[in-house]
C-alpha cells in the first residue's frame, strides 16, 4: 500500500489538491461560482479535444465559451448542443466549406459538461456530490483492485484495464455512490439501479479517452495535471457517466 502512494505520489498530491479545490466550491454552493469554475474545466477540456481530434479553429473556441455563457442563462443547458448541432448543420449545408469534424469537441467534452451544469442547476450539490464520489470510487476501485488482482484483458483500446480492475472499479462505485445518492433520492432501489450504470458508463467514458489518445497517438491529453495528464485526462469518466446520471434520474423521477 505504501508503495503504491510512493509510485504514484504526484498523481495522489495532485488528486488531494482537486478535491480540496472541489470541496470548496462545494461549500460555498453557489451557481455563478460554480458555472466559472465548469467554464474553465470546459474550455481547457476543448481545447484539449481538438488536439486529441487533430483540429485547428479559432472560431470554434469561439461558440465554445458563447454557448457556455448561454449555460449561464438558459434554464436547460443540455439543449444547447442540439442547438449548436443545428447551428452547425445549417451551416455546413449552406456554405460547405469547413470541416465536418469540428461539431465532434462540441459533442465530447462539450455535451457532458453541459449535462454535469444541469445536474446541478436541477437537482443541487448533493447530485454533484453523488456523481463526484461514484466515479472516483470507480476510478480508485478499478486502480487497487486492477492493481493488485488483475490478470484478465478487459480490451485492446487500454491493455493496462482488467476484468477484475473494472468489476473492482463498478462495485465500489456502485456501493460507494449509493450511500451519496440516497440523499438525493431517498429511495434504495432507483439510486441503486441509477450509479450502476453511472459506475459502468464511467468505465467505458475512461476507455473512450484512450481510444482517442491511441488514435492520436499520444500519451495524455495534456498536462496541466501532475500526475494525471490533461483535464480530460481526469473528467473522461464523469463525461459519459453524467449524461446516464441525468437521464435516468429523469426517468424516474
Amino acid at each position: 500500500m505504501v508503495y503504491l502512494f510512493t509510485e504514484h505520489k504526484k498523481r495522489w498530491l495532485t488528486g488531494i489538491g482537486l478535491v480540496t479545490l472541489i470541496g470548496l466550491i462545494g461549500w460555498i454552493d453557489n451557481f455563478t461560482l460554480t458555472w466559472a469554475f465548469m467554464g474553465v474545466v470546459h474550455m481547457i477540456a476543448f481545447y484539449e479535444a481538438m488536439r486529441l481530434f487533430e483540429l485547428e479553429s479559432q472560431s470554434a473556441y469561439f461558440w465554445a465559451g458563447f454557448i457556455w455563457i448561454v449555460a449561464y442563462f438558459y434554464p436547460n443547458p443540455d439543449d444547447l448542443f442540439f442547438v449548436m448541432a443545428v447551428i452547425f448543420g445549417s451551416t455546413l449545408a449552406y456554405f460547405h466549406n469547413f470541416d465536418k469534424r469540428l461539431l465532434l469537441p462540441f459533442l465530447y467534452p462539450t455535451s457532458g459538461l453541459l449535462y454535469m451544469l444541469m445536474l446541478y442547476h436541477d437537482y443541487g450539490l448533493w447530485a454533484i456530490m453523488w456523481l463526484l464520489v461514484t466515479v472516483t470510487l470507480v476510478d480508485i476501485g478499478a486502480f487497487f483492485v486492477g492493481t493488485t488482482l488483475g490478470k484478465t484483458p478487459f480490451s485492446d483500446t487500454s491493455p493496462n484495464k482488467t476484468w477484475e480492475g473494472v468489476i473492482g472499479g463498478v462495485f465500489f462505485g456502485t456501493a460507494g455512490g449509493t450511500l451519496m445518492g440516497l440523499y438525493t433520492i431517498p429511495i434504495l432501489w432507483i439510486v441503486l439501479i441509477i450509479t450502476f450504470f453511472a459506475s459502468v458508463a464511467s468505465i467505458f467514458g475512461d476507455l473512450f479517452e484512450s481510444y482517442l489518445k491511441r488514435e492520436a497517438n499520444i500519451k495524455d491529453s495534456g498536462t496541466i495535471l501532475p500526475g494525471h495528464g490533461g483535464v480530460l485526462d481526469r473528467i473522461d469518466g464523469y463525461l459519459f457517466a453524467v449524461v446516464i446520471l441525468v437521464l435516468l434520474l429523469r426517468a424516474f423521477l
